[in-house]
């Protein structure tokens, strides 16, 4: 048994993974056909169901930061999850738009203000398959480099970064963790604040996130 997951449904051997709990609702009753809860250990909630075509899908949330979303993912593996979608939010670093959607080409890592290019990390990158899938799906999508923090963005305490066109807390950590596991994860983003625009709103922010969840499960 996982240590922190506690199954009370099967796990598919894909999964849509979302930092928010109330998200990870919300996409269960989008996109699976009676879905049955399947983990309500830690507040950390998941759904197993029927997709498209009968497929089993997943969707479980993996709660705040990358830690978090690491130990979640491993508790998965140990599951029999063998490939994955993060659907998070990010915040704008140049011109992206306000409920724009982010194809994830590289992830790195700071550490609660941004990396620069002397800091020698390398960058975690998407299972390669679901990466170009995710990108034929939306083609209107960006494919961009993302910076992972290990604490909220901060427009007027962070340093601009040349690494990356949008910041989050979770993807390098969760790239990171599958490639040590062994299971293929892609990320795909939606902007939900920039510093000259503010927030995305919530009705907003749900209708990109459904988008975002369409075209997940389209490829798994």
């Amino acid at each position: 048994m996982p240590a922190r997951l506690r199954p009370t449904a099967p796990i598919a051997a894909e999964a849509i993974l979302v930092g928010d709990p109330g998200r990870a609702l919300m996409l269960a009753q989008e996109l699976l056909a009676e879905p049955k809860m399947s983990n309500h250990a830690r507040g950390l909630w998941g759904y197993t169901g029927a997709a498209a075509a009968g497929r089993e899908l997943t969707i479980q949330a993996t709660g705040m930061g990358g830690p978090s979303a690491s130990v979640v993912l491993a508790d998965l593996a140990e599951l029999g999850v063998r490939r994955a979608v993060r659907i998070g939010t990010c915040a704008s670093l140049g011109d992206l738009a306000l409920g724009e959607l982010v194809v994830v080409s590289e992830a790195r890592e700071g550490r609660g203000a941004f990396a620069s290019p002397e800091d020698g990390k390398a960058p975690r990158h998407p299972d390669p398959a679901l990466a170009e899938a995710l990108r034929g799906q939306l083609p209107e999508a960006r494919v961009a480099p993302v910076l992972s923090l290990d604490s909220l963005y901060r427009p007027e305490r962070d340093l601009p970064s040349t690494l990356a066109e949008v910041a989050d807390m979770q993807t390098a950590a969760l790239l990171a963790a599958a490639g040590e596991l062994g299971v293929g994860v892609a990320a795909l983003l939606v902007v939900s604040e920039r510093a000259d625009a503010g927030q995305l709103p919530d009705e907003d922010l749900e209708a990109a996130a459904k988008a975002a969840g369409r075209a997940a499960a389209a490829v798994l």
